[in-house]
């Protein structure tokens, strides 16, 4: 995207001033989406997103500039531009730029933009078409399909020139049903680090009944009971659970400046020993998974926490000055204008050893949610509120009738305490999280799991 000489020439500008770290990070992104409802066409949306930024450290200060001129000449700009509002002083560093070359490890057979749009409309037409075939009480269906092909550069003082292209398709069915006068809501929405051959194991019509069937199912539902009880929490997008009640509390953004209820708590047992916690990565072609970060660091995979015990955080180069501890790959940001910090990739509890039949089983009096949705969290303290889409009571150990309007309410220190059965069928599920660092794709995941004792709100 931009010849290595000119980089190094950007990067003597931006340390011009006596920065002891510079980077210049370069994108051009182009975003697809084809949205349908009742089964028509409704919008096709073509953006490009194309700019770079310098940013300069000297000891724990930092500053960005961006810039959508990509010129050698506006480049230099936006250098000289970071380099004073840093400050006054001597360049110290002497770059020498070296091409890093760190391997795909997410493949893709079919890039999108190579696909016709009429392809791509019959594949959304099928996932509708199944939701609103479903059940008669299906009274109106919208899809989308989304596809992004993100292109990346980063060249850092540390001698780093590295380039990624990172490909990603999603699909989103949405559902409404309609029973006595009163209507739920149902979704499906997978994705993955892939072109188009995504659609050879991910059918649409699957998709799209699984919309369906949830938005039948609650609108026939009555209202959770509220309480404190046991819930088993399905796998898959259940992990969302971890990953806003625990996972912003363990990225370096909260935990550098003690905004975190784990800051100072490395070696020490904050959960159940049952509970392995692990942000990777590095997993072929999933969501939320990168062969580099933003910073120009290999993803990795790292061990959270381990039988219960705190083994290391998210940390990025930046917040890692602060705590004296190396990066771990996992700075991101949304785009070139975003300053990039510690986020999540692919989050999830590991596997473990209990049966889901057991973890069913052992409840005599609780809820079963199959499918969770979304809420808000305070990083700090790590208090919740998180809506369950589709839930079940579950009496004598067996699931029994379906309810809604529930929610669990509790605290990420303690939820991770109460976890005390965790099964063997681990499963994740597709989201996009929102922080400083703008907008991302994130993978949650767990197995189903049992939370001994949660707050449940209901009526």
């Amino acid at each position: 995207m931009i010849p290595r000489e000119i980089c190094q020439r950007v990067l003597r500008k931006a340390v011009s001033t006596g920065a002891d770290y510079a980077e210049l990070f370069a994108e051009n992104t182009g975003n697809h989406r084809i949205s349908m409802i009742g089964g028509k066409v409704d919008d096709i949306t073509d953006t490009v997103v194309a700019g770079a930024a310098v940013r300069v450290y000297k000891g724990l200060r930092s500053v960005m500039a961006s810039t959508v001129d990509t010129s050698e000449a506006g480049l230099l700009r936006c250098a000289e531009q970071a380099a004073e509002a840093l400050g006054q002083g001597e360049a110290q560093i002497d770059i020498v730029l070296r091409e890093r070359l760190f391997g795909d490890i997410h493949p893709v057979r079919i890039a999108p933009d190579s696909v016709p749009n009429k392809e791509k409309i019959d594949l959304v037409k099928q996932g509708c078409f199944a939701a609103k075939e479903y059940d008669s009480s299906i009274v109106q269906v919208s899809g989308g399909m989304l596809d992004v092909d993100h292109k990346i550069l980063i060249a850092n003082t540390e001698g780093v020139y590295a380039q990624d292209r990172q490909i990603r398709t999603r699909l989103m069915i949405t559902a409404v049903a309609e029973k006595n006068g009163e209507t739920q809501t149902g979704a499906s929405n997978p994705g993955r680090r892939m072109g188009m051959e995504m659609f050879e194991f991910i059918d649409p019509k699957d998709v799209g009944t699984r919309a369906a069937a949830q938005a039948v199912t609650m609108a026939g539902a009555g209202y959770c009971p509220a309480g404190v009880m046991p819930v088993a929490i399905e796998n898959g997008f259940g992990g969302v659970i971890f990953h806003e009640a625990c996972g912003h509390s363990l990225e370096a953004s909260s935990v550098a400046y003690g905004l975190s209820q784990f800051t100072g708590k490395l070696g020490q047992k904050i959960a159940n020993e049952k509970v392995t916690a692990i942000d990777d990565g590095t997993i072929p072609n999933a969501w939320g998974s990168i062969n580099i970060d933003d910073e120009g660091t290999p993803a990795q995979k790292n061990v959270l926490i381990e039988k219960g015990v705190l083994k290391t955080y998210m940390i990025d180069k930046f917040n890692g000055r602060r705590m004296g501890m190396p990066s771990t790959g996992s700075a991101r940001r949304q785009s070139y204008s975003f300053t990039p910090t510690s986020r999540m990739t692919n989050t999830y509890i590991a596997a473990g050893d209990d049966k889901n039949e057991d973890i069913i089983a052992s409840i005599e009096y609780g809820l079963y949610a199959k499918q969770m949705g979304g809420g808000s969290v305070n990083p700090v303290t790590g208090e919740f509120n998180f809506a369950v889409n589709e839930g079940y009571m579950i009496r004598n150990g067996k699931i029994c009738e379906p309810v809604r309007g529930a929610s669990l309410v509790g605290k990420g220190s303690e939820i991770i305490q109460n976890i005390d059965m965790v099964g063997t069928d681990m499963d994740m599920g597709q989201g996009m999280c929102g922080s400083s660092s703008g907008s991302i794709p994130t993978n949650v995941g767990q197995p189903l799991i049992r939370v001994s004792s949660i707050t449940v709100g209901g009526r």
